[in-house]
């Protein structure tokens, strides 16, 4: 195998300890802050050159929120790391039990091309922090985005403990068959199969960030401005291509009505007359993208947008009324700068519609109505929510990000990559005296000492709680 060399050589690295000194640690954390800021320039240049990406939106989703990712990761890392002490019972008073965050050893990270930097440098954060060795493996679809990442990563980081591997399918394939201590992977449903079942083969533990078509709920009773605002952000910031945009809106067929000019408003305001000039609109990454996102087009009837050029790569905000469960559109994910409307009677129609289909990786809910939020909340399941906007929960250090079932597995962000990349360790570090204490469980058993076990050992329940 080409790479099992390299695994072993980090793999040494590891098992010398090398990466388990918080100082050490926050050394290459630190690294990776020059590297955003030295490379900055280079990282707007790279992702325009692979999808058109507006220097705004790179920076924001790119840089800042990386560098948010990072400075809270140094601002804690040291109560991070700390042994967290747990209750005892009675026998164990004067003994030591805690849990240890260890880190696994030798990770994997392959990453996506839709947000190139933001999403091999968070987990990568996450890895590092915790104390492993990581083999970072960028999309070659973003090929000027991964050029930059093999160039200049190994001029930040410890060579020993942290490498990049580039190419396609044959490659990943090759590196997949070699023995990982835990896999963490962001990108499509069929590929996410594919990840875990390499993994399964030598029982890696994985975390999958994957896709799949978020609803977007909008009620009766909302301002139909700030819905049209938030939603064609959400929709069509990188062109679409967001695993959390809102993939596709559920509303009535009177507010599809009010929210089409609101909408078309709304693009005018973000892009001018003419997206295709303006500065502030990406382009689909790939010809293979653009062909299979054109091949939408044809669901439902084109109410906004619907230009394209092939050339360049370019599709216009487009808006697709009257969208049937059964169009194109509606089969898979979109992931390119089109927004369906599905329309549905009522809020109990538009709830049963969302459960019918695969768990999503978000779930959007407009309502002026904060019951009519919280029902779309509790009546369904997703790996996050967020009422009354888009896209903003993920900005959130504080909050898991994660999917469930076809969505995903596992979480991240903040503390959760940390803990994510930490294997949490049961400790008991007990008195080597008091043997006295013991005697109750050892044979010849008897009624007296089961007692005196059951004294010492049971839990009792406590009254109810009653959740406010």
């Amino acid at each position: 195998n080409p790479y099992a060399g390299l695994v072993s050589h980090l793999r040494a690295s590891w098992l010398s300890g090398k990466t388990r000194p918080m100082e050490y640690r926050v050394a290459q954390l630190e690294a990776l802050g020059r590297f955003l800021d030295e490379k900055k320039q280079e990282i707007l240049e790279a992702t325009e050159l692979d999808m058109g990406k507006p220097s705004f939106e790179a920076f924001f989703s790119e840089i800042l929120l990386c560098k948010n990712e990072l400075n809270i990761t140094l601002n804690n890392l040291c109560h991070w790391m700390k042994d967290e002490h747990v209750d005892k019972n009675l026998v164990m008073q004067l003994d030591s039990a805690f849990i240890r965050k260890d880190p696994y050893g030798v990770v994997l990270i392959i990453a996506p091309w839709n947000y190139p930097i933001h999403l091999f440098l968070v987990p990568l954060i996450g890895a590092i922090a915790a104390g492993n060795c990581a083999i970072i493996k960028p999309s070659e679809i973003s090929k000027n985005t991964e050029r930059l990442i093999a160039e200049t990563l190994s001029c930040y980081l410890d060579n020993d403990c942290f490498a990049v591997v580039t190419g396609g399918v044959p490659e990943t394939t090759r590196l997949l068959e070699n023995k990982f201590d835990y896999i963490f992977f962001t990108g499509s449903p069929p590929v996410g199969r594919i990840v875990m079942t390499a993994a399964a083969k030598h029982l890696t533990p994985v975390t999958l960030e994957l896709g799949g078509k978020n609803p977007c709920y909008v009620s009766d009773t909302c301002d139909v401005t700030n819905v049209a605002r938030r939603v064609a952000w959400g929709r069509f910031f990188n062109a679409g291509q967001t695993c959390i945009a809102p993939d596709y809106l559920l509303c009535t067929v009177e507010m599809q009505d009010k929210l089409m000019p609101a909408l078309r408003e709304a693009i005018t305001e973000f892009f001018g007359p003419n997206p295709r000039e303006s500065p502030d609109f990406g382009r689909i990454v790939s010809d293979k993208q653009f062909r299979r996102i054109r091949a939408l087009l044809g669901s439902g009837r084109v109410a906004i947008g619907g230009q394209m050029d092939e050339a360049e790569r370019y599709i216009a905000p487009t808006v697709l009324a009257d969208v049937l469960p059964s169009d194109p559109a509606m089969q898979e994910e979109i992931f390119g700068p089109i927004l369906p409307i599905v329309v549905i009677a009522n809020m109990d129609e538009a709830i049963d519609f969302i459960n019918a289909r695969p768990q999503p990786l978000a779930v959007y809910a407009f309502s002026c109505d904060s019951k009519v939020v919280n029902q779309v909340l509790e009546r369904t399941s997703s790996g996050g929510f967020c009422g009354n906007d888009t896209l903003m929960h993920v900005t959130l250090t504080s909050l898991p990000f994660g999917g469930i079932g076809n969505s995903g597995l596992g979480k991240y962000h903040g503390k959760f990559t940390f803990d994510t990349f930490s294997h949490h360790r049961g400790c008991l570090h007990r008195n080597m005296g008091l043997e006295t204490l013991n005697t109750p469980r050892y044979p010849p058993y008897t009624q007296q000492k089961l007692r005196l076990l059951t004294t010492t050992f049971e839990v009792k329940r406590r009254g109810t709680c009653t959740l406010l």
